[in-house]
């Protein structure tokens, strides 16, 4: 966290390259180390306001503004008609959590835990309901490329709004099951270890509010830099939509996550990737096919190697977490399917 807070440093500098029209490229650099430390920020102003609201409501808003700067940065993307760049962050948030930040969790744990446990019976109900939300998401994309663009042309933008209103509503109902009716089975190991609120809760709003709006402009300059980027380094809108944005738009909840599993608790490591992950798809995914009928209506329809990797990614991270223990080697084996992939989107 402090070389986070270090690299606010980059707040600034980016406002200054802007007034001097410094190029696209740059100010997309720029503005990738500005959102860094201000979502880490973000991720802390959460956890403060969690010693005063308990720690469900506190995990559900860190999960939350956890992705809120995804959601700016996607949002001024379709501003900008980036509708690739949005999608491909969508798959690659998801793909990132599941793989990334939950193999990186298990190693950093594995590494001083021979073997860590977690709850079985919480993993395999985010698990499941991970799965069924990326099916969801998915077999709309699936039925597209299966049938003749012509018959399907026009619909597109249809079928994502019926599909973006049955995700939202099935996150409302997911709300509903572990805050109220079924909250008994998230009830365990709750304790704060003695742990106090360092900020006040007025100061943990403040900052909260501060950040977001430091974010969204920035998150302005990323996207007017995604441009030219790709084009001065080569690099596919893909590989920048679903591998860049997500890390920098989740960069606190990734580091969390590895806090929390070298603290020994991979219940909240997971919880904090898979929850994320299902945020993104119920929420944040219908949230940006919304707002981009305001603009260009966007349709759900992913490529076919993003379906894949995302059926692979939740399917895999399922088969690790089964039996309720992880070790560093698990959490090898899912970074490298993760490094496969962006590879292969690296070099599209």
């Amino acid at each position: 966290m402090k070389i986070l807070k270090y690299m606010l440093i980059f707040i600034p500098i980016s406002f200054i390259a802007k007034f001097m029209n410094t190029s696209g490229s740059i100010m997309f650099i720029l503005s990738c180390l500005s959102i860094l430390p201000l979502a880490g920020l973000m991720g802390e102003g959460t956890e403060q306001i969690s010693f005063y609201s308990g720690p469900k409501i506190g995990g559900f808003l860190n999960g939350t503004f956890g992705n809120a700067t995804e959601l700016i940065i996607s949002f001024f993307a379709l501003k900008k008609g980036l509708f690739d760049v949005v999608k491909s962050s969508i798959a690659g948030a998801v793909i990132g959590n599941v793989l990334l930040v939950v193999g990186a969790s298990m190693l950093a744990g594995g590494l001083k835990y021979k073997t860590q446990k977690f709850n079985v019976k919480v993993s395999e109900v985010s698990s499941t309901m991970l799965l069924f939300a990326v099916l969801g998401l998915c077999i709309p994309a699936i039925f597209t490329h299966t049938v003749d663009d012509t018959l399907l042309n026009s619909k597109y933008e249809s079928l994502s709004i019926f599909v973006a209103i049955i995700m939202f509503l099935i996150y409302i109902l997911s709300l509903i099951f572990s805050f109220s009716t079924h909250k008994d089975i998230y009830s365990v190991n709750n304790e704060e270890d003695g742990e106090v609120a360092k900020w006040s809760f007025t100061k943990s709003i403040l900052v909260l509010v501060i950040a977001t709006v430091l974010i969204a402009i920035e998150s302005e300059f990323l996207v007017n830099g995604i441009e030219p980027i790709t084009k001065s380094l080569g690099w596919s809108e893909f590989f920048v939509g679903i591998i860049l944005i997500p890390i920098v738009g989740n960069a606190a909840e990734h580091s969390t996550a590895i806090v929390m599993a070298r603290k020994d608790k991979m219940d909240v490591a997971l919880e904090i990737a898979i929850g994320s992950s299902l945020q993104i798809i119920l929420f944040v995914a219908p949230v940006l096919v919304f707002l981009s009928l305001l603009f260009e209506p966007m349709s759900i329809v992913f490529n076919q190697f993003e379906l894949i990797s995302l059926i692979a990614s939740v399917l895999i991270m399922n088969r690790v977490s089964h039996d309720g223990e992880s070790n560093y080697l698990e959490g090898v084996q899912l970074m490298a399917v993760y490094l496969i992939i962006a590879a292969c989107f690296f070099i599209v």
